[in-house]
């Protein structure tokens, strides 16, 4: 409601309304005047703060005479073209050659009064089209006076001629940004055409296109432009990497030392020329210093590596290569400039790894080698596709130990620049060299036996034997290198481990032994872990030296090889799987034992998973006859029960002893074919109710699921299995009723477990009872009358879904206050 001021008070505002609507009035006429008014009257600005501000001086339009002279230079230079292809033929020898030289002198000096006036960008246009007319009076020459001249060579001489002449016009008219960077691009062609006008060999074009580069790179170095130098840098770059192409394809398909030895030649040359440009311009371009160093090393690898592999047998080349790459990467310790060092070790370590993985496949094979027995264990050694890679230990042991050399060799700086994180970068490097001379070494020795064509034996104990001196790593108590170091030695004894028990399953002996000898030694390296970091817990150092992952780590591998090995001694020995079901729940029994020890608390959790995949895999094995997965079961129980024991695993522990326990009862009714189950679930569930009561009497706050949930789910659960399969009515009527009885006692007295149970296996059993009666009325209506109906209840859903939404809420927050 509004409130209506008295109207002595509203006539006061409506008079000051009018007062402000009047001086507004005078301000807009007055302004109305001064725009009727002439330009020459003073501008008189409405308000200091309103004042517009000064409009910007409009930039005079183009000049006349600057469109002018464009257009007649186009049209001159336009004239002049069709005239050399038009009216060329009417005309003497001497007249063309007026004619040809007037046009083009006069388009060539018209740029200088340009520049003098100022105008720039006319003279660069007609400048262009002068440049244009020197080409055409260079083709104009060839077509009429010495069209007898090979064309490659008249060109090579012709690009030589405008290249000079370019330069020498560019070079007078230092205003004109055009002339110079095209008589650089034009000087690209004379010496690569010439040599292809000779006929000459791939080599020789080779050596022209280094020739043209060397001259580019003394421009780049020497000229004052930048944009030249941009220009002769760009055309350097592109002319020496053609050189280098042509030299290396020569190089790879020279088959004899002499033959090589050419194309090296031309390689050493390029690297050499490489050198010189980053060592004359390491300070002020250190990008283009480095990527020069970088090919120099690439180029000299290639050249040496080229005589080593055409004097070597074959299969031997990655190993002449790495050595050169080795030899290239004591740069590091020599005085030249920091990005000569970077370049031509980076270029070395490229060669070194392109050697590394040349030898991996060697390595895949050792480690996998052992899958193509899975078909057809223990019937001898697989024949494994072998690569022929018989130099790849050569290779991974070479890499590895330059490795070494990096960690432990000394330092062209021996000040430690500080990272951010407070490590220095020259122990970071020198940790990542020893992770990397591990497990390089690690793979030269394994493969080892492979190249050499060992003996089974000495195949399958070479894996296992690395694996102890890995673990032996993990576990010792200084290792060069700390964690990382470590964490390398472990996955190389992971590594090692899986290609040993693979390989050993060409025969029944090796894979018992091999798995015994792998289960001894994570075993022992798990306890000597824990022993030591048990020994120093007080210090940072041990804490680094034995992390809870890595114990972790080697405990699971220690049960997973110790399950292994049970079922690979009882597959030996002849037992049946469900013997060998019973014989694999020692692991999961054993290592429930160990978990409840304080020195092994740290990874308990971790192997007890473990465990349980053991468990799961004696279900497995014992799932073909249902009395032996009955015993498993119950085994299993007992050792869930065991563990509930401890205070941190009772209720998971015991959650899952109890469910193992009726599932177990359940096979054994099953196995039986007991058809009367409630006789022997009956007896179980009425104490279980009884305990359960008990327990809600001490502690009314326990769930009713901990108390009343497992008796009831003990019968209900395998009567309603049985009703499912009966045929009769009075056992889903007696289920019914129960469950109804249950549902509607938990709903009284608000206890969720009776309620959900009793009211899941009530809708079940009429489930179970109504189904071949609605089948059938829904097989005797209309088919349109389902989808008609599923439609009006969806849109009955839908109209009321925000009452139905509260209601499904009202029902949440009820079972929620149930216990």
């Amino acid at each position: 409601m509004k409130n209506v001021p008295p109207p002595a008070q509203e006539l006061a505002i409506i008079d000051q309304e009018l007062v402000r609507l009047d001086a507004r009035r005078g301000q807009l006429l007055a302004r109305r005047a001064y725009l009727l008014s002439p330009p020459a009257q003073p501008v008189r600005p409405l308000a200091p703060e309103a004042s517009p501000q000064a409009p910007l001086p409009a930039s005079p339009p183009p000049s006349a005479q600057n469109v002018l002279l464009m257009l007649g230079g186009v049209l001159l230079a336009i004239a002049a073209i069709a005239f050399t292809l038009v009216s060329w033929g009417h005309l003497g020898i001497g007249g063309r050659a007026a004619v040809l030289t007037g046009v083009t002198v006069l388009t060539l000096v018209v740029p200088v009064p340009l520049l003098r006036r100022g105008l720039r960008s006319t003279a660069e246009a007609v400048a262009a089209l002068g440049l244009v007319l020197t080409v055409l009076d260079a083709y104009a020459l060839y077509r009429v006076a010495l069209p007898g001249t090979d064309g490659l060579g008249y060109t090579a001489a012709a690009t030589a001629a405008l290249a000079a002449l370019w330069a020498g016009y560019g070079t007078a008219l230092g205003a004109l940004r055009g002339p110079l960077p095209a008589a650089v691009l034009t000087a690209q062609l004379p010496l690569t055409l010439w040599a292809l006008a000779t006929g000459s060999t791939p080599l020789t074009v080779a050596w022209a296109l280094l020739v043209t580069a060397a001259l580019d790179t003394a421009l780049a170095l020497r000229t004052g432009s930048g944009t030249v130098r941009g220009f002769a840098g760009v055309a350097a770059g592109t002319t020496a990497s053609g050189a280098l192409l042509v030299a290396g394809e020569l190089s790879v398909s020279a088959w004899t030392p002499l033959t090589a030895l050419r194309p090296d030649a031309l390689l050493l040359a390029a690297a050499a020329l490489g050198l010189f440009v980053a060592r004359r311009r390491q300070a002020e371009w250190r990008a283009v210093a480095l990527v020069c160093a970088a090919v120099a090393g690439l180029a000299g690898i290639a050249a040496v590596g080229e005589v080593v592999r055409t004097a070597v047998p074959d299969g031997w080349t990655a190993p002449g290569y790495l050595l050169c790459a080795v030899a290239l990467s004591t740069v590091v310790r020599t005085r030249l400039p920091r990005p000569l060092v970077q370049g031509l070790a980076g270029a070395a370590g490229v060669v070194a790894a392109l050697s590394v993985l040349w030898a991996l496949p060697s390595v895949a094979v050792a480690l996998l080698g052992g899958v193509a027995a899975l078909p057809e264990i223990w019937t001898g050694l697989p024949a494994v596709p072998w690569p022929g890679q018989q130099a790849a230990p050569v290779v991974l042991l070479t890499a590895a130990g330059a490795l070494a050399a990096v960690a432990y060799g000394p330092r062209r700086d021996a000040r430690d620049t500080g990272a951010g994180d407070g490590v220095g970068v020259a122990t970071v490097t020198r940790a990542l060299a020893l992770c990397g001379s591990l497990a390089l070494g690690w793979a030269g020795v394994l493969v080892l036996p492979l190249a050499l064509d060992a003996a089974y034996p000495v195949v399958v104990a070479m894996p296992l034997a690395l694996t102890a001196a890995s673990l032996a790593m993990v576990v010792g108590p200084r290792v060069p290198g700390g964690s990382p170091v470590r964490i390398t030695a472990l996955v190389c004894a992971l590594a090692g481990s899986v290609g040993g028990s693979l390989v050993s399953l060409g025969s029944r002996s090796a894979t018992v032994t091999a798995l015994a000898v792998l289960s001894a030694l994570f075993a022992g390296a798990s306890v000597a872990a824990v022993a030591a970091t048990n020994a120093t817990r007080a210090t940072e150092a041990a804490r680094t030296r034995s992390t809870r992952s890595t114990r972790a780590v080697l405990a699971c591998t220690a049960v997973a090889y110790t399950t292994a090995l049970v079922t690979a001694a009882c597959a030996v020995a002849g037992l049946s799987t469900g013997t060998t079901a019973v014989a694999v729940l020692a692991v999961p029994a054993t290592v429930a034992l160990l978990a409840a020890r304080p020195s092994t608390r740290p990874v308990a959790v971790p192997i007890e998973v473990t465990a349980a995949g053991a468990a799961l895999l004696a279900v497995i094995l014992a799932s073909g006859r249902a009395p032996v997965l009955a015993l498993v079961l119950a085994l299993c129980g007992v050792t869930a029960a065991g563990t509930a024991v401890r205070a941190e695993r009772r209720t998971v522990a015991g959650y899952t002893a109890t469910a193992l326990f009726v599932l177990a009862t359940w096979v054994r009714l099953a196995a039986s074919e007991v058809s009367v189950p409630e006789a022997y679930t009956l007896p179980v569930t009425l104490p279980a109710l009884a305990v359960g009561l008990l327990r809600r009497r001490r502690d009314p706050a326990a769930s009713s699921w901990t108390a009343y949930g497992p008796g009831l789910a003990a019968t209900l659960l395998p009567s309603l299995l049985a009703a499912w399969g009966d045929t009769h009515w009075s056992r889903p009527l007696l289920l019914g009723v129960a469950a109804l009885a249950i549902a509607l006692a938990g709903a009284r007295l608000g206890l969720q477990a009776p309620l959900i149970l009793g009211g899941t296996v009530l809708a079940l059993v009429a489930l179970h009872e109504l189904a071949p009666y609605v089948v059938q009325a829904v097989g005797a209506l209309p088919r349109w009358l389902p989808p008609a109906l599923a439609g009006l209840l969806l849109l009955a859903v839908g109209a009321t879904y925000e009452q139905r939404l509260k209601d499904a809420h009202k029902v949440r927050r009820s079972l929620g206050r149930m216990r």
